[in-house]
């Protein structure tokens, strides 16, 4: 009896297993035959599934099934271009979505958002919904249809690329439910995006190769703009017959697929389905308010409040109507401006790049020149010229360095703006940092016959991890500017520390000064780039009027801001605080770097490689390294360098980074491969792509930036040949 009752509990089991596997196969059966014929274009018919899945989803109270097949009929709706009843059916899948978990129907639900973004032009809201689409869910016949739907949008915003990309993946994908439709569909547009960049003989290839797809499994859609792109494609190339004989087939296809009755067949089906659904939720109010007129115990109060449910309920209807009504008008002037604000944002965008690309070129392009301006007017002084001739080349070299001056801070504001910049972390004595700056600016606070003093607290430690470069230029763009605008005066140079913790200091910094001052309606102005108080002041002390901008910028890459108290003809005072680390470490003797003298430089008999592709450059840069009495051989391009690296033994090379074929970085790559030891020091006209981070990562040991000050250029040649010796000594 026990097997008996074992027997009949395995049996019960397993007709309930096979019929809930028989009811999901049904479903499915039900979707592949849906898609059929939507890829068909028989649209009736495809309503007709749809409307036989929703059914079979109420009745088994199949919530996702439901929510499927409202993305299916939302989905169908829009591609008919019923716009209106396919947010509809969205909007009652979103309820639905509010109740139930389910990654697919949720990743479904933001790809049918996209779709309808895409129809509305919102194109970048649209890859959003996307790219949210895909994180929720990876089934391959949704990420196939999100391929397909970017390349689109792609194709709208003029990425070709992206576009041609996706599309050709489609074309051989391995989707298990639309394989053949997605490639005929990716073919289609392959064709027209070669026909928009003008290729016909590639768009004719993919428009025959959607066609035979089309045929083949009747995508009647398809076939009719398969047809279209040929005929359009054919006449442009002048093959006029070729293109009478696409144009015969396409409006045979109208008269058969794409006639008045059909449209009529599928608008009434439609009709009839978006009836039928958009009155189930009134027919569920109705069936429950029968249940209470049934009811053995109503009573005339039960009566009463029914009919006021019934009143409310109709008003509430009624409301909700014109809400919609409201909300539809007002999410298509929402679309249309955030369409308005992103062509603007595109636009300034585009104008933003432009600017910066051009400036980028400009000031990079007229570095070249400087440098045979520079080079040659050093080498004219230091050939002892007649007094006369003495003081124009003087003027000048003025003029040479003064518009360098302005190119180098033209190129700071366009790489911070361009986002090119970041805080370097390396060790470094501030001390010294400072005391530079301030010897390097003495010769101006001479000749203004003012006092410039460095007041440096001695708690401040003395190995700091920041970014020396940008300090430095933050201090000699204020120091500079105090100067300037100081006369018979005194410039002071605060460097306090406020906090130390651990390893963080905070430090105040602050450069006062006793010269004009700045009136209070121009303080608020005096770092906007160009600004310099008054045309006036520009007249009488020159300048970019770039220096305070740079200064604001630099230390907002330091996450710090730059204050100013000033009062007209009193001074002014521009002060900041910084937050840096500290090596915590004890510093010995043996820790102090040892710094070298230009002075203790010996030149005579070094012979270096000087790599340049600019005639007039090889000639300056030879004739400064012979006033040292150093010999060079010269290489016209990066090969040239390698093969001359090579056969001969050089003191050091001088590496032009910019020339035609390999670039100066990649032939200093290649040098290392076979020589780790010899110095390379790097001269070039740094651009806004060019990363001083990217030349050191090559090999190069150090970087010269033309023109460059002659004293500079020997230092930096004196410092890398000389290092391991003086070190050895030490």
């Amino acid at each position: 009896m026990a097997l008996f009752l074992l027997c009949m509990l395995l049996c019960t089991q397993s007709f309930f297993g096979q019929k809930e596997v028989n009811s999901e196969t049904s479903t499915q059966s039900i979707f592949d035959t849906f898609l059929e014929y939507r890829h068909q274009n028989r649209m009736d018919k495809a309503l007709e599934k749809l409307d036989e899945a929703a059914k079979i989803a109420e009745k088994n109270e199949d919530a996702k099934l439901l929510l499927d097949t409202y993305h299916q009929y939302a989905r169908l709706f829009l591609e008919e271009g019923d716009r209106e009843t396919a947010v509809f059916y969205w909007d009652r899948a979103s309820i639905l979505l509010k109740d139930i978990s389910y990654s697919y129907g949720q990743a479904f639900h933001l790809y049918v958002d996209a779709a309808l973004r895409f129809d509305e032009g919102n194109n970048f809201q649209s890859l959003k919904s996307l790219e949210e689409s895909r994180l929720l869910s990876n089934n391959r016949n949704l990420s196939n249809n999100i391929l397909l739907l970017e390349a689109y949008i792609f194709t709208n915003i003029e990425k070709y690329e992206a576009a041609i990309k996706n599309l050709h993946a489609l074309i051989v994908n391995s989707d298990d439910k639309e394989r053949a439709y997605l490639a005929t569909k990716a073919n289609l547009q392959l064709a027209k995006i070669s026909l928009d960049l003008g290729d016909l003989e590639e768009g004719i290839i993919h428009s025959k190769a959607a066609l035979e797809l089309a045929q083949k499994h009747g995508f009647a859609k398809e076939i009719k703009t398969a047809n279209e792109r040929l005929a359009v494609i054919y006449e442009r190339t002048g093959s006029y017959d070729q293109s009478l004989h696409y144009i015969k087939a396409l409006e045979k296809i109208k008269d058969s697929i794409f006639n008045i009755e059909k449209a009529k067949i599928d608008a009434k089906t439609a009709d009839k389905i978006r009836f039928e659904h958009q009155m189930n939720e009134i027919n569920k109010l109705t069936a429950r308010n029968e249940e209470l007129s049934e009811s053995k115990n109503r009573s005339e109060i039960t009566a009463i409040l029914t009919s006021a449910f019934l009143t409310i309920i109709s008003l509430l209807a009624v409301s909700l109507f014109r809400n919609n009504q409201i909300k539809l008008k007002t999410n298509d002037l929402l679309y249309t401006k955030n369409k308005e604000l992103e062509l603007a944002r595109d636009s300034a965008v585009s104008a933003m790049e432009a600017k910066t690309n051009f400036l980028s070129t400009v000031t990079h392009e007229l570095r070249t020149p400087l440098y045979a301006v520079t080079g040659l007017t050093h080498l004219l002084l230091e050939e002892d010229p007649a007094e006369h001739q003495k003081e124009h080349l003087k003027s000048l070299k003025f003029s040479g360095e003064y518009l360098l001056n302005f190119i180098n801070d033209i190129l700071q504001i366009n790489k911070i703006d361009a986002d090119k910049l970041e805080p370097l972390i390396v060790e470094f004595k501030l001390h010294k940092v400072l005391t530079d700056v301030v010897d390097s600016l003495q010769q101006n606070a001479n000749e203004n016959k003012t006092k410039l003093v460095l007041d440096y607290d001695p708690n401040i430690p003395q190995q700091l991890l920041g970014d020396p470069i940008k300090i430095s230029q933050i201090f000699m763009n204020l120091v500079g500017n105090a100067l300037k605008f100081t006369k018979n005066g005194k410039v002071d140079v605060i460097a306090k520390m406020l906090d130390k913790k651990e390893d963080q200091v905070k430090l105040y910094f602050e450069v006062k000064d006793t010269g004009i001052g700045i009136s209070e309606d121009k303080q608020k102005n005096i770092f906007d780039s160009f600004e310099q108080g008054s045309v006036q002041i520009n007249r009488e002390y020159g300048g970019t009027g770039l220096g305070l901008t740079i200064v604001k910028s630099l230390l907002g890459l330091f996450g710090s801001t730059i204050h100013l108290e000033s009062e007209l003809g009193e001074g002014s005072s521009f002060f900041f605080e910084l937050d840096l680390k500290c090596d915590t470490k004890t510093i010995t003797d043996e820790d102090v770097a040892f710094e070298l003298n230009p002075e203790e430089f010996d030149f005579k008999g070094l012979h270096v490689l000087v790599v340049e592709d600019n005639k007039i450059n090889q000639v300056i840069t030879k004739k400064m390294l012979t006033k040292k009495e150093i010999t060079c051989d010269i290489a016209n391009n990066g090969n040239e360098a390698i093969d001359l690296a090579k056969a001969n033994n050089y003191d050091a090379i001088l590496m032009d980074i910019h020339m035609p074929g390999i670039s100066g970085e990649e032939a200093t790559r290649q040098i290392r491969k076979f020589n780790q030891e010899i110095p390379i020091i790097a001269l070039t006209a740094i651009s806004l792509d060019d990363s001083l981070d990217s030349f050191y990562d090559a090999g190069c040991n150090d970087v010269v930036t033309k023109p460059f000050k002659p004293e500079v250029f020997y230092q930096k040649i004196g410092e890398n040949i000389f290092k391991k010796k003086m070190q050895g000594s030490v």
